[in-house]
């Protein structure tokens, strides 16, 4: 067999999903993730996708939920993101969302082999149909201060949470220091060792992404800071 259709089969996307199914391994090299969006998107029963984006689509949608029907935009946003976790290489993983959303980020990683799981309200219809769509299993929760998320079967290898607005975003009622160290508390407890847990946040109105004392306390728990990013690496930081 000619060399270069034995390199044309190995990246065959079929033939690699097959083999991370039986080795239970991400193979895929680091640079190659980039040229995954038009597998990725073939994958996506286009006609189910089409009967959801004429349902809720609107023109000109800003900055309103109605922007994730945007199909090419987040699936490339959201390679970027499983690139910068290096999901796109290593074992597989066991990862919760929350905020999932439309649930193209923990497609993206079903995709590659790993076990996901989004959280999210059940409050917009789109984002229900979507992830049902997907595939991607979800658990109905309303993230609250102070208040411990749900059970689950099983621990994490990484906690995400994307575009955050269920601190106060925007609002009189931002979360403090108080109120992240009780709720990375709580997520740290559902972490396996050497666990991770990477937040995304938005600005807020001062255009910064969290207040400075709570810029603070993540620095102090071990958080590393990268502009609009942090991440929570609980036992080296111990």
């Amino acid at each position: 067999m000619r060399l270069s259709h034995k390199l044309k089969k190995f990246f065959n996307p079929m033939v690699l999903r097959s083999a991370r199914q039986h080795i239970g391994v991400v193979i895929l090299s680091r640079r190659f993730v980039f040229s995954l969006d038009k597998p990725i998107l073939k994958a996506i029963d286009r006609e189910k996708f089409q009967a959801i984006h004429d349902r809720h689509a609107v023109p000109n949608p800003g900055d309103t939920w109605p922007k994730y029907l945007d199909l090419p935009r987040w699936i490339r946003t959201n390679l970027q993101r499983v690139h910068k976790l290096d999901l796109d290489w290593g074992r597989r993983k066991q990862i919760l969302d929350i905020g999932s959303g439309a649930g193209y980020f923990l497609f993206i990683c079903k995709w590659l082999g790993h076990d996901p799981l989004g959280l999210d309200l059940d409050e917009l219809p789109m984002y229900g149909e979507m992830t049902e769509m997907l595939g991607i299993p979800r658990a109905i929760w309303r993230v609250k201060p102070y208040e411990k998320l749900p059970s689950f079967d099983h621990q994490f290898d990484l906690i995400t949470a994307f575009m955050i607005c269920f601190h106060g975003h925007k609002s009189e009622a931002l979360w403090g220091p108080e109120e992240w160290k009780f709720f990375l508390d709580d997520l740290e407890m559902r972490l396996k060792p050497h666990g991770q847990i990477t937040l995304g946040f938005n600005r807020e109105n001062d255009g910064r992404f969290y207040p400075p004392k709570v810029r603070d306390y993540f620095l102090g728990r071990g958080g590393i800071i990268d502009e609009e990013r942090v991440t929570f690496r609980p036992q080296i930081a111990a």
